[in-house]
């Protein structure tokens, strides 16, 4: 037997001293040093107690070590949790409980916070910092660089993400081994990813983009990458010349092309840029390869199931589309009152189906049913159309996803919150465009009779309870929701009404 998501990734290049992390205090990690690293991280989870199949919820800053545990975690076969920095402690307490984690590892600034949440869970603690710092990192450093990497399958769980439903209630996406590495595979064979490559790397590690896509994909090509912290416009235009590709949100490349110094002489030596995440406008495809001479390369996933369409390297990268489905990957659009398939050129539901597909949401059966088919497809809930090329379109979605700056954004878990607030009768959150982020949050409210809501005091609500990227970035006070007969709430005409707010 073997740990094939392990031996692919990370034990297939050890003894390499060839570079692996390019820091911004100028170290490099080889490939090595960081196999070291994972060893020793290794030998601290499993001597706390943890056994194969354990959950270890993770929120921390970016970091090498950070990173790291991702790789410990899966050669000591426990299941990575990692949790957006921005979350609050109520939202952390429902991941820790949820899982059932046995181990939490913070920034120590949110031991105080987590700790009484751990111990009530029965979970153990411990602290990893942006720096490195930390318990977690105190005890590694006494112990052995090498660890025995225990025995998994292909379906064995390898991590597990937390998406949420319109419900607002917070789903455990269950990944295997052979999602990710399956996805891993193609996705190096698919954008020709090789050990020479040099990614540049601005996302964050506790999101599918940057972890499971750009961070996997470089493991498994044997490449390096530039490990910036976050993007920092200043940093990425002063690293780029040191990078062969770049992997990034829209926001990055509207960032980039608004600055004049992001030239093509500054990206001549680029053999390719990635966008995904949230949907990239046609003109920033358009200014982007008129700046550049670079056509920027859009895919499609999501947290489910990683990547599942890919515009193609070699041929028309075209704007407004995804691509194609990648190999392995079926890709249907579907009547979402059927559930038969639709013909070319018609919109419906999209499904998918492949090795890239999760096993279903932890301790949630009927959610899993609801959304996997008994078939192996799953209901992404995304709206689309192939058209007569068999380029993939996204043209909305009918569970209302708002995707800011490349964060899901569901709209029942912030209305749920404005309309507990005093003065507010109901309320209705929409996304609408915004040309730095895709796409931001707007909260209209309807007044109780007689009453005023103070704004000012409903926003504080909002920022002490929820994460920063689910904040709206204005509220609105009007008569009425506009409803249908059926006294559904038509947020299609609040978007119309509201469209132009954030770009003129």
């Amino acid at each position: 037997m073997a740990n094939p998501l392990y031996d692919r990734l990370f034990g297939a290049h050890s003894g390499k001293t060839t570079p692996f992390l390019h820091l911004p205090d100028g170290r490099v990690l080889t490939h090595q040093d960081f196999l070291e690293r994972i060893a020793q991280i290794a030998h601290v989870l499993t001597q706390t107690g943890l056994t194969p199949g354990d959950r270890v919820a993770v929120q921390v800053e970016k970091s090498p070590e950070a990173l790291a545990l991702y790789g410990a975690c899966v050669q000591a076969g426990l299941i990575f949790l990692p949790l957006n920095t921005a979350y609050t402690a109520d939202e952390l307490s429902y991941f820790i409980e949820n899982s059932g984690a046995s181990l939490v590892v913070c920034d120590s600034k949110s031991k105080t916070m987590l700790a009484p949440i751990a111990s009530q869970l029965n979970a153990s603690l411990e602290t990893l910092n942006a720096n490195g710092t930390g318990t977690l990192t105190d005890q590694a450093d006494s112990k052995p660089a090498h660890f025995e990497t225990v025995d998994r399958s292909g379906d064995d769980l390898a991590a597990f993400l937390y998406t949420s439903g319109t419900t607002g209630r917070s789903k455990g996406a269950m990944l295997t081994q052979n999602n990710l590495l399956s996805n891993s595979e193609t996705l190096v064979q698919e954008w020709r990813f090789t050990a020479r490559d040099v990614l540049l790397h601005a996302l964050p590690i506790f999101h599918t983009h940057g972890l499971f896509v750009a961070s996997n994909v470089t493991l498994l090509a044997g490449g390096a990458m530039i490990f910036l912290p976050k993007f920092d416009l200043d940093v990425v235009i002063e690293t780029l010349p040191n990078a062969t590709t770049m992997m990034g949100v829209p926001t990055f490349y509207t960032r980039l092309l608004g600055d004049e110094r992001f030239t093509g002489d500054l990206t001549r030596h680029m053999r390719l840029f990635i966008s995904g995440s949230a949907p990239l406008l046609a003109e920033t495809h358009v200014q982007f390869e008129s700046r550049t001479g670079h056509r920027i390369l859009e895919r499609y996933g999501m947290t489910e199931t990683n990547m599942n369409t890919s515009n193609p390297y070699d041929g028309e990268r075209r704007a407004g589309t995804v691509g194609f489905p990648l190999p392995g990957v079926e890709l249907k659009i579907t009547d979402p009152a059927s559930g038969n398939t639709l013909p070319h050129g018609d919109v419906g539901q999209i499904e998918v189906r492949g090795a890239n597909v999760f096993k279903g949401y932890w301790q949630m059966p009927e959610k899993t049913a609801a959304e996997l088919r008994e078939d192996g497809f799953f209901i992404t809930g995304d709206l689309g159309k192939i058209d007569e090329d068999g380029y993939v379109h996204i043209v909305g979605r009918n569970k209302d996803l708002i995707i800011s700056g490349g964060y899901n954004i569901y709209p029942k878990e912030i209305e749920l919150l404005l309309d507990d607030q005093p003065g507010v009768l109901e309320s209705a959150v929409i996304g609408v465009a915004h040309p730095d982020f895709g796409e931001t949050v707007l909260g209209v409210i309807v007044p109780a009779p007689s009453e005023t809501p103070d704004i000012d005091a409903i926003m504080l609500a909002v920022q002490t309870q929820l994460a920063r990227f689910k904040h709206p970035r204005k509220l609105i006070l009007i008569d009425e929701l506009p409803r249908n007969t059926m006294g559904k709430v038509q947020k299609n005409i609040l978007r119309d009404s509201y469209k132009d707010m954030f770009t003129g």
